[in-house]
């Protein structure tokens, strides 16, 4: 077909610019893919240490020890190794579950012995886990090389230009996850006879922290570890999210709770007797008596 003379060509864009628009479409669509998350894996910190306590005293307070009120026992805690701990919680180890446990026991009312030889039953306890895990997770465009990496790939494809600015973090909200796990077991025998005597089954301890962030501001706390929503250590009352945590007390109550029992409350020492003189006085007899 033979073009009008009146026709006028159709202006053909710039290879660079058809470029440019190409790598601002894939620039685009990363940002899209952003916002819909990025999850990272982050170092533990102190709140994981407290994550990683709590969870061991929801565990032991599970355990029922009253059974064996009275009769002297003596925890073989040999079971219990000290594996190497995960980053973050090194401070609550095998020993730490293992004050736990004679608290626990003695709560009940048994007669801790010292040695094997002077129990008459013998309580062997188990560590089955005892761990904890991060995550962080940021809804917006997250700090790092990965975004960077990929959008400079695409710049080289297509400009050969491969140096960009670093993106900082634009989060329109963030959340940190923080999760320790515990689990202990314990039964008991006779000493002598080594027949069985008591079994706990298996207590499994969990407990949670979360930190979050809205636009900036944060971080707002809540979990096992807070009494309910705060806002830098300060209780804030958040709508639909305030509200009260389970209780972790197990059969014996006072586990969390101080308490003096009777046999450590100083007694009071009886007061002596103090005889006072009589006002009267006795004159002797004629005959050398008294009268």
């Amino acid at each position: 077909m033979t073009p009008s003379p009146n026709s006028s060509p159709i202006p053909q864009l710039p290879l660079r610019a058809d470029r440019l628009g190409v790598l601002g479409v894939m620039i685009a669509l990363f940002g899209i893919v952003s916002l819909s998350g990025c999850g990272t894996t982050q170092q533990a910190t102190a709140t994981d240490q407290l994550v990683a306590s709590d969870a061991v005293d929801r565990s032991i307070s599970q355990i029922d020890f009253t059974p064996l009120t009275g009769q002297k026992v003596f925890l073989d805690s040999s079971y219990i190794q000290n594996p190497k701990a995960p980053v973050g919680i090194q401070f609550v180890n095998p020993e730490y579950v293992i004050s736990s446990l004679r608290q626990q026991m003695m709560s009940a009312g048994l007669d801790l012995m010292e040695t094997r030889d002077t129990a008459d039953f013998i309580v062997e306890a188990r560590l089955g886990v005892l761990g904890g895990d991060s995550h962080e997770l940021v809804y917006g465009i997250p700090s790092g090389t990965g975004m960077g990496t990929a959008a400079s790939t695409a710049m080289a494809a297509t400009t050969g230009m491969t140096l960009l600015p670093s993106i900082p973090e634009l989060a329109l909200a963030k959340r940190k996850d923080h999760l320790a796990a515990v689990k202990v077991a314990a039964f008991a025998y006779h000493r002598e006879s080594h027949k069985r005597a008591w079994q706990s089954g298996v207590a499994i301890g969990k407990s949670t922290a979360h930190d979050y962030w809205f636009f900036g501001a944060g971080p707002f706390q809540r979990g096992d570890i807070h009494k309910g929503v705060q806002l830098a250590g300060n209780a804030v009352s958040v709508p639909l999210v305030s509200k009260e945590q389970p209780n972790s007390e197990g059969p014996i109550s006072a586990y969390r709770q101080g308490m003096i029992y009777e046999a450590a409350a100083p007694k009071s020492k009886p007061e002596p007797e103090i005889q006072q003189a009589s006002g009267t006085t006795t004159a002797p007899a004629a005959d050398g008596g008294v009268k």
